[in-house]
C-alpha cells in the first residue's frame, strides 16, 4: 500500500513516500517562504526518485494543522487538485498528532506544542500510544501548562523548545524533552496509516484545514 505524505503547516516542507509503514524516500525543506514554490517539485522529485506515479499511490497523508495558515492552504490546495484528478483517497492528519509521533520513549504523556507567537502555543496531549487524552487547544502556554497532569511527560514541538525554562520549572524530572521538534512527512505518513483501519479518510471535498484559533488578519478585522 502506497502513501504520499505530505506536510506544510510549519517551516518545514516535506514529501515522503511510504510502502504501509516502510519509509521509501523522504524530502523535506526548512524554509518556510517558499513552500508554494517547493512543494511540487518536492513531490515530483520524491516519486521520480523511487520510481513511482501518482497512480501507484492509493492514499495521500495530508497535515491539516494547526499551524501556518499560509503553509496550511498550499498544502491542502495542492494534495486536493492531486486527489481528485487522479481519483487518491486522503487521509487528514492534524501536526500535533503527527509531532507526537517523534517521540523517542514510551512515557505516559506525549505532549506536542506548536508556537502560535505571544506567548499562545497550539497543544495536544496523547498517550504512550498516541491516543488523544484532552482536546486540542490553543491558548497561553500557562494555561496549557496549567492544564497537564503532573506525570512523565514528553514534550515534542518548537514551543517546547521556546518555552523550556517554563516547562521546567513546572514540572522538574516528570519533563523529558524531545531531539526531534520538527515536523515529519514520514511520522505523519505513519499515524496516516494507522488511521485506515479507523476508515478516518474523506474525499477533496471533505478535506478541510484545522486552524484551532482566527488568522492574526481575521483577528485585527474584528478589532477594528
Amino acid at each position: 500500500m502506497k502513501i504520499l505524505s505530505i506536510t506544510t503547516s510549519s517551516n518545514v516542507c516535506s514529501v515522503c513516500i511510504l510502502d504501509n509503514t516502510n519509509i521509501i524516500k523522504e524530502i523535506s525543506i526548512d524554509n518556510a517562504k517558499t513552500h508554494s514554490e517547493n512543494l511540487m517539485p518536492l513531490i515530483s522529485q520524491v516519486l521520480t526518485d523511487t520510481t513511482t506515479s501518482l497512480d501507484d499511490i492509493d492514499y495521500i497523508a495530508c497535515d491539516i494543522g494547526p499551524g501556518s495558515f499560509t503553509g496550511i492552504r498550499i498544502g491542502i490546495s495542492s494534495v486536493k487538485a492531486m486527489a481528485e484528478a487522479k481519483k487518491i483517497k486522503i487521509i487528514p492528519v492534524n501536526s500535533l498528532e503527527a509531532l507526537a509521533y517523534n517521540a523517542e520513549t514510551s512515557e505516559e504523556y506525549i505532549c506536542s506544542l506548536i508556537d502560535a507567537r505571544n506567548n499562545n502555543a497550539y497543544s495536544g496531549l496523547f498517550d504512550a500510544n498516541y491516543k488523544l487524552v484532552k482536546e486540542l487547544s490553543a491558548d497561553s502556554i500557562d494555561t496549557i501548562l496549567e492544564n497537564l497532569p503532573n506525570a512523565k511527560t514528553i514534550f515534542i514541538g518548537n514551543a517546547s523548545e521556546i518555552h523550556r525554562e517554563k516547562i521546567t520549572e513546572k514540572f522538574g524530572n516528570n519533563a523529558i524533552f524531545s531531539a526531534n521538534n520538527s515536523l515529519s512527512s514520514a511520522k505523519l505518513g505513519i499515524c496516516a496509516y494507522n488511521k485506515i483501519s479507523k476508515n478516518e479518510v474523506v474525499s477533496p471535498d471533505e478535506l478541510l484545514p484545522l486552524y484551532l484559533r482566527k488568522s492574526q488578519a481575521e483577528r485585527m478585522l474584528e478589532n477594528g
